[in-house]
């Protein structure tokens, strides 16, 4: 049972960190970063700001995610 834990937990922290990865090179940073490949310059008419906040959200919970996984991997492992 223990190693079931341990697989679903590394199963979860890889796929928040790839998630976080995503959300973080998503952001328009000052220059636009790789949001304006997407179609960032046209998203600026369809209120970026709530997407953009909407973003930080996500972005937020994956990592937190992560730093809980990141921690019980390390309970699991020792």
């Amino acid at each position: 049972m223990r190693e079931f834990i341990k697989v679903i937990t590394m199963v979860v922290n890889v796929i928040s960190m790839f998630a976080m990865i995503v959300g973080v090179l998503l952001h328009s940073g000052r220059g636009g970063g790789l949001s304006d490949m997407f179609g960032g310059g046209g998203s600026a008419a369809l209120g970026s700001a709530g997407a953009e906040r909407n973003l930080n959200r996500i972005t937020t919970v994956f990592a937190l995610v992560w730093i809980f996984t990141v921690v019980g991997l390390g309970l699991l492992l020792a």
